[in-house]
């Protein structure tokens, strides 16, 4: 249904309580749960999940990432809006191959950045892999139009062998949280989003400094990995890139909060001439701060 579909009295009701709630976003919250609502008792429903404190994309079954409508199941790790300019990157070198760039979206959650990097190309081999059994069933979904094969398993574990040597553009939206840091962030963060996609060790980078280690070997000549981090992280993922035998380079977005690392096989290729342009910068935080799903 459209939110004009309901009452104006109905809209005012529903905002009240998610203000009441501590919802900052109240009125962006309540269109969206009224679009999305087919009756009155489903947007009852919904409006006492998120004023108990639910992420409003798990109340909603889906968030917004890169135009595209995610479904988001309870539990799943929710993709943060910062998290395009990763995708918007990885679509710039995956345009550069000239042929169908095979994809892999490791720690794929949703499968939001898979999904999100394919309907922006033209052709691509899209693989995708998480070890949380309720992520690979919503990323199932979400892979789908891309005709992506998803698989449940450690890291690269599950991936067919015959992806080594060939992968173009390798995803990871790693878990970078310091384990002691877990629990300083947002309660609908750290009580209903699988403690597994948050949580990366002592330092946060241990998910990652395995990425890097075996990157190589799934890697095409020329491709390239791309992973988030936080500021203060920029140095140690560096490091680890380059001591996968990869180059390294930061890019970030000061204003979406996003830093990004790219490693790179470099071997004299256009791509990676095209890579090198991209310059370094930092940026803030873990998480950052988000809006709704508008």
């Amino acid at each position: 249904m459209s939110v004009s579909a309901f009452p104006t009295s109905h809209r005012s009701s529903v905002i009240s309580t998610l203000r009441a709630a501590g919802c900052v976003f109240a009125e962006d919250e309540a269109d969206l749960i009224l679009s999305t609502a087919r009756t009155p008792s489903e947007v009852t429903a919904m409006v006492e999940r998120r004023a108990a404190g639910l992420p409003l994309e798990h109340v909603l079954g889906w968030a917004e990432f890169r135009g595209l409508r995610i479904s988001v199941d309870p539990g799943v790790f929710v993709p943060r809006r910062r998290t395009e300019f990763l995708v918007d990157r990885a679509a710039e070198l995956a345009e550069l191959a000239g042929r169908a760039a095979v994809v892999v979206d490791l720690c794929c959650g949703s499968g939001a950045l898979g999904a999100a990097l394919a309907a922006g190309l033209d052709q691509v081999e899209l693989y995708a892999a998480d070890i949380d059994p309720a992520a690979v069933r919503c990323a199932r979904r979400n892979v789908a139009d891309a005709g992506g094969e998803v698989y449940e398993g450690d890291l690269y574990d599950p991936l067919p062998d015959t992806l080594r040597g060939r992968v173009d553009i390798l995803l990871a939206n790693v878990p970078y949280v310091p384990s002691e840091e877990v629990g300083l962030l947002p309660a609908e963060a750290r009580v209903h989003e699988a403690r597994v996609a948050l949580d990366g060790g002592a330092d946060g980078l241990d998910v990652l400094r395995r990425v890097t280690a075996e990157a190589p070997a799934w890697l095409a000549p020329g491709g390239h990995l791309l992973f988030e981090t936080s500021e203060g992280q920029v140095a140690a993922a560096v490091d680890a890139v380059e001591r996968a035998g990869l180059v390294a380079r930061v890019v970030s977005d000061e204003e979406g909060y996003a830093t990004v690392v790219i490693g790179t096989m470099l071997i004299g290729t256009a791509a990676d001439s095209a890579a090198s342009d991209l310059t370094d910068s930092a940026a803030p935080d873990l998480l950052g701060p988000s809006r709704p799903v508008v």
